[in-house]
């Protein structure tokens, strides 16, 4: 795993065997990033990244310049990896939370710039998050929401949907 871009560009972090989460692959992330270049400046930004599994979009969006990061991730060893990588970058801006998801959402009164969600593919709730990040209030009135998902979904009829982004396998939903 590595950092495309910003103040830790090209960092690189072996990601343990073990682990079960995939992480958004560079091609992928580059690519959404470059999107999103053109609805928001990450520079100051607060961040939430929800269902953080390897970190990777952490620890871009702190590159980035955000000053606030939260990354939530249920997985032990995987929020371990992600307070790790956090403290190699020696970074005091970002918290790692291990936790439920949808417990933070529902108990969180903070807003956010942009959030990122990159649940399981094959969680049966992935339809319901958009809904509930609105729902919940926790996007900022001019942020943006980026929802990564497989290709079974089709969120172009939601009211806060901004557009859809395609990179081989990776589907990305935008919405403000």
């Amino acid at each position: 795993m590595r950092i495309i871009t910003g103040k830790y560009k090209g960092r690189h972090f072996d990601i343990p065997r073990s682990f079960k989460a995939r992480p958004t692959t560079d091609f992928a992330k580059e690519n959404i990033f470059n999107v999103l270049m053109g609805y928001l400046d990450f520079e100051g930004a607060t961040a939430l990244d929800l269902f953080s599994g390897t970190g990777s979009i952490t620890l871009e969006l702190l590159s980035r310049g955000c000053s606030q990061v939260i990354s939530v991730e249920q997985d032990r060893d995987h929020h371990k990896f992600i307070q790790q990588c956090l403290q190699k970058l020696q970074c005091e801006n970002a918290v790692a939370i291990k936790g439920d998801v949808f417990r933070y959402v529902k108990s969180c009164k903070q807003q956010f710039d942009f959030i990122f969600a990159d649940p399981p593919y094959a969680l049966k709730e992935l339809p319901t998050i958009p809904d509930l990040i609105f729902e919940k209030g926790l996007l900022k009135p001019e942020g943006i929401f980026v929802f990564e998902h497989g290709k079974d979904h089709d969120f172009s009829t939601h009211p806060h949907f901004l557009e859809h982004r395609s990179y081989g396998s990776v589907n990305f939903s935008i919405f403000r």
